[in-house]
């Protein structure tokens, strides 16, 4: 009988019951990956702080019966060390992060004791308990030492940081790199993530693009932005956490795998002016008024990834282009705006993101 083999798609059988400590639980990006990780029948245990905003994704999502939900300090390393020991994960996925860069201005020691110091902390407690077989530690695009020039980043370049966030996840990854052969010698793998600008249902972080708009947008104001011919590598959320679970599949097997890997779309990076007009097509009747000049503190121009390692050994690919990314993100929007059901509406994302990783990368075997 013919076998169904999904490429690129996570393995329902190795997560079914698995033992799973997920950092940054309650964050946008965090909310989704225990909706999917739930979705699957593991068991998670979620390491973070309480959420930022009241609306926040995760209380919308998460199935209590699935979840051991703490909040726990990651700068605290105690802690850390007494979570790890109850939750003994055998996969973890270290989200937690101080995650934006302007805080990074206004807050750097924070900054840097979250990303550098917090990812110190977990790993440092992983290692004395020893039941991972697995580690995926996601960074971000903006470790890359960046001359502005455009050109996609590969994994192998310099990494660097022009301002405190940049530089604490480029610091991270010399943490990660540091733990790297400790962890070899027991028989768990570790990688990190650099993903791309993420959109999608159900961000409400200030000073984020999408986010900003739609609080804008729904009040009747108007949304001021600040660099509008900046380009960023724009992916739907979905893209990199499943990037994310293949790689923790292929880590936890033993595989010979890179260090690091970039999740990105293929095609070019967009301007955020770009992205914005295409959420307006969607969402409405909107204004915008875009700075003739960039404003506020430093940030890179020109963000682009290369994304052809997780391309080689995931067989990851972005599936969704730029204009079904945004449409499908405003609309997320405008329909819980409207009075839909975030848990609905994420469920319908999911299912049409599953149904194109069918479509295009179905494969029978005998």
């Amino acid at each position: 009988m013919e076998k169904l083999v999904i490429k690129g798609l996570p393995n329902r059988d190795f997560w079914r019951g698995r033992r799973v400590l997920l950092t940054g639980h309650t964050g946008f990006k965090g909310a989704w990956m225990l909706f999917w990780l739930e979705a699957m029948g593991a068991r998670v245990t979620g390491c973070s702080l309480a959420p930022e905003q009241s609306e926040a994704l995760f209380s919308h999502l998460h199935a209590p019966e699935r979840l051991a939900s703490e909040t726990v300090d990651i700068r605290n390393c105690d802690e850390v060390a007494s979570l790890v020991a109850r939750a003994r994960p055998e996969i973890v996925f270290h989200l937690a992060a101080q995650s934006l860069v302007r805080r990074g201005y206004s807050d750097p020691h924070g900054t840097f004791a979250t990303n550098v110091h917090g990812t110190n902390n977990l790993l440092q407690a992983l290692a004395q308990v020893n039941t991972a077989l697995a580690i995926v530690v996601t960074t971000t695009d903006k470790v890359y030492r960046n001359s502005d020039d455009g050109r996609a980043f590969v994994e192998t370049d310099p990494l660097g940081g022009h301002d405190p966030y940049s530089a604490s996840k480029a610091a991270c990854e010399m943490v990660v790199d540091g733990w790297r052969s400790r962890f070899a010698t027991e028989g768990c793998g570790i990688a990190t993530a650099r993903a791309g600008n993420v959109i999608g249902g159900g961000d409400w972080a200030e000073d984020r693009l999408v986010p900003d708009a739609v609080r804008a947008w729904s009040s009747g104001e108007t949304l001021k932005v600040r660099r509008p011919e900046a380009t960023r590598p724009w992916q739907h959320v979905l893209e990199p956490l499943r990037g994310y679970l293949v790689l923790a599949e292929k880590l936890a097997s033993g595989a010979d795998m890179a260090p690091a890997y970039n999740f990105g779309p293929r095609s070019d990076s967009a301007t955020v002016r770009k992205v914005l007009s295409l959420a307006a097509d969607t969402f409405g009747d909107v204004r915008t008024d875009f700075a003739d000049t960039p404003e506020g503190p430093a940030e890179a121009h020109a963000l682009a990834l290369d994304p052809t390692l997780a391309e080689t050994d995931l067989g990851i690919s972005g599936l969704w282009g730029l204009d079904q990314t945004v449409a499908l993100t405003a609309k997320w929007y405008r329909d819980f705006l409207s009075g839909r059901r975030a848990r609905e509406l994420c469920e319908a994302d999911c299912c049409a993101y599953l149904d194109a990783v069918r479509r295009s990368s179905m494969a029978c075997v005998r």
